[in-house]
């Protein structure tokens, strides 16, 4: 974890961390007994990262991605996800470094239907593609395997992004 206590507060650090290690990374259902909609802020879009709020946005981003050369990395999170908030600083920051891809974000509550089309079994999950086809996936919180595969389809279309 690349969490430190100045940058949260160590109760927000405690269940993170309890989600993350509980959890192996993952999320699998949300939690709706207590009824409240009310979470903890955390910036999931920023940087160069996309919100998809639709199919046709869906399908707007990857042509555009398509028709400008570039890999999309879709993560498929949800705001009550412990692991997805830990993460989503990372995500945006990658977005930032690497303006030659394309970062989405697809929220699973709000698009149900659309993230079970993509077989969604466990949030936080990353999908790579080129020209609308996966290449790669990854499944969980995990900062080094995403930087690894990021680096990995950068390197094999032998673009760094800089």
């Amino acid at each position: 974890m690349d969490v430190t206590c100045s940058e949260m507060g160590t109760d927000t650090l405690l269940q993170l961390a309890f989600w993350h290690f509980s959890n192996m990374g993952h999320c699998f259902s949300k939690d709706k007994s207590d009824g409240s909609d009310s979470e903890q802020a955390v910036e999931f879009v920023g940087g160069n990262v996309h919100r998809v709020t639709s199919k046709e946005d869906w399908d707007q981003k990857l042509s555009e991605a398509k028709r400008d050369g570039k890999i999309v990395i879709a993560n498929f999170s949800a705001t009550w996800c412990g692991p997805c908030r830990m993460l989503a600083p990372f995500y945006c920051e990658l977005s930032e470094k690497h303006p030659s891809l394309m970062f989405l974000l697809i929220d699973v509550d709000e698009l149900t239907d659309f993230s079970t089309s993509w077989d969604i079994k466990a949030t936080p999950t990353f999908f790579f593609l080129k020209d609308g086809q996966q290449i790669d996936k990854l499944v969980g919180a995990n900062k080094p395997e995403l930087q690894k595969k990021l680096t990995a389809v950068l390197d094999s279309v032998g673009n760094h992004g800089k």
